[in-house]
């Protein structure tokens, strides 16, 4: 849902005009979006798996997840909100975005699918800092990671909870049982039913 604007706002403008919403935006070209609301328990739960999961993993070093109450300029006006972010900068409370984004996960459910995703992941792609871009399933074990190579991005799929992501350049590894802990969700059999 558009916010009805009389001319594009620049980020600046945006994050001064945001702090005094009570719903969350993301920017757009220029118009303020207003974002999903309403996420399912099982979309929250994963994503809090996501946030405790890289606090364990990450800590000792640099980075650290963020929640969607973090911004990335992926664009010169427009600011996306991803369900996590890992950054590798220090927290202050004057910065309201991610300026060194390494990685960021988005929990994928039937009311958040499309083609937006199309033009969202083109801009996440486009962010030189980037290394990962983790899609986490909430309806049944699995996820696809993209990596930045040299020439672009390689994905792979994995689907099972004894399957281990990794994160090289952030020296972080995980299992899918991790990310999915405490969800009930099952593995899918070959003819599509949940094991």
């Amino acid at each position: 849902m558009a916010v009805a604007a009389e001319k594009l706002i620049a980020i600046d403008e945006f994050f001064a005009w945001q702090q005094r919403q009570e719903k969350r935006y993301e920017l757009v070209d220029g118009v303020p979006m207003e974002m999903m609301t309403g996420a399912s328990q099982m979309h929250d739960f994963i994503v809090t798996n996501m946030i405790a999961v890289l606090k364990d993993k990450l800590r000792g070093g640099r980075c650290h997840p963020t929640t969607a109450d973090i911004a990335l300029r992926t664009r010169s006006r427009s600011l996306r909100r991803p369900d996590v972010t890992v950054t590798c900068e220090p927290p202050r409370g004057d910065i309201y975005e991610a300026r060194e984004p390494r990685m960021v996960v988005e929990v994928l459910s039937p009311s958040n699918t499309g083609l937006k995703w199309n033009r969202k992941l083109n801009e996440y792609r486009r962010l030189d800092a980037l290394e990962y871009i983790l899609f986490v399933d909430s309806e049944a074990v699995g996820v696809t990671l993209l990596t930045r190579t040299g020439t672009g991005w390689d994905d792979v799929d994995a689907d099972r909870l004894i399957d281990v992501i990794e994160f090289p350049k952030l020296n972080c590894r995980m299992t899918l049982a991790e990310i999915y802990e405490g969800t009930g969700l099952k593995e899918e059999t070959e003819g599509g039913q949940q094991a």
